[in-house]
């Protein structure tokens, strides 16, 4: 059930059905930068109601278009520069309009409905040891560690914030909410200023720990699910297994659970993540080197680069270049590689004969 490309559509299609007739007559209304505003305008949708789903000024436009293609009665306003400015539209439309607000995360309701997920868990992994869950708002670990926890208390529920967006870590930490200023991160779906009052106190009650992973390893495991599991996964819900895999908690030889939570990422940030992916593994490579402006030189370069199996990407063969003296050209190659040891195997290659140094993209 991850209509709308994320879990969200469980706590939004939950709250919207127990509305009363009277309420659904009405419509509802919500602010988001992007999966719950999608979730609530298909389920109003699905109710066949009216829907206002604020977001900030600059949200992707294709999740813009993804609320409204999931509404044709639904509405889409952008106000603000934040979620929270953005929240305080909604608020103030909604007393205009009489619309019901559905909040995010802080609703029992919405709690409830990400529960089911835990469920599912439970039912397909019976003997699971370790839940590692996503958290921003608070609401699906909230759902799926209550769950959990009331059929075994021995299950350790985790949950994982980005480093850039840690306000529910430090309210855990220190057992008060407390509002935490976001940086930028590739965890947007997550990046929450302030926890909500119902989740802190079930996550204080139910979960286990929460722990901190940053964009970097959160990028190396959107590509380690895309190569390995074949699974398009956005930052916000890549977050549980970065943890596993950079072994935040250090746990071997158990049964467990990585909650991915969404995979609405747009193609630019994704292309983003694969190129810089890439790169720092070492698979892919820029080099400068400069050679004799002369025929048949150049070929020479991709003669050695071709018996030491790198593929050539692009090349750029500047003889104008000022860097270069009269009698030689400039030339730069993106060529890819195996690993960084395959990178020094070409470069050792071609400084028998040319100068040669690594270039950042």
């Amino acid at each position: 059930f991850q209509k709308t490309g994320s879990f969200k559509i469980r706590g939004a299609y939950n709250k919207i059905s127990r509305l009363s007739e009277e309420e659904k007559k009405k419509g509802v209304i919500t602010a988001s930068a992007g999966n719950h505003g999608q979730a609530v305008a298909f389920a109003a949708s699905s109710f066949n109601m009216n829907s206002i789903v604020v977001v900030p000024a600059g949200a992707p436009i294709v999740k813009i278009e993804a609320i409204k293609n999931y509404n044709p009665k639904g509405e889409v306003v952008e106000y603000g520069r934040s979620y929270d400015e953005a929240y305080e539209k909604a608020i103030e439309l909604k007393e205009s309009k009489g619309y019901t607000f559905i909040h995010a995360y802080n609703d029992e309701d919405i709690i409830n409905g990400q529960a089911t997920l835990g469920m599912e868990i439970i039912e397909q992994l019976p003997d699971v040891e370790y839940i590692f869950c996503p958290i921003g708002g608070g609401g699906l670990i909230s759902g799926i560690s209550r769950y959990v926890k009331t059929k075994n208390p021995e299950i350790k529920v985790i949950g994982v914030q980005s480093e850039n967006a840690p306000s529910m870590y430090h309210s855990f930490k220190q057992k008060k909410l407390i509002k935490s200023e976001t940086r930028d991160t590739i965890c947007d779906g997550i990046a929450v200023k302030t926890p909500g009052a119902i989740t802190f106190k079930l996550i204080n009650k139910f979960v286990d720990e929460i722990l901190l992973v940053s964009d970097e390893e959160v990028a190396k495991a959107i590509l380690v699910l895309l190569e390995r599991a074949k699974t398009f996964v956005e930052g916000a819900g890549a977050v549980s297994l970065a943890a596993i895999y950079f072994q935040k908690l250090g746990i071997q030889n158990k049964k467990v659970v990585a909650v991915l939570s969404g995979g609405n990422l747009t193609p630019n940030l994704l292309n983003l993540i694969i190129s810089k992916g890439l790169i720092k593994a070492g698979r892919l490579v820029k080099l400068r080197t400069e050679i004799p402006d002369s025929p048949g030189e150049l070929l020479k370069v991709l003669d050695i680069i071709a018996k030491e199996k790198g593929n050539i990407v692009s090349i750029v063969h500047d003889r104008l270049s000022l860097d270069v003296g009269y009698k030689t050209t400039e030339v730069i190659l993106e060529i890819e590689t195996r690993n960084q040891a395959h990178i020094d195997q070409i470069c050792k290659k071609l400084s028998v004969h040319y100068s040669v140094s690594t270039l950042d993209f």
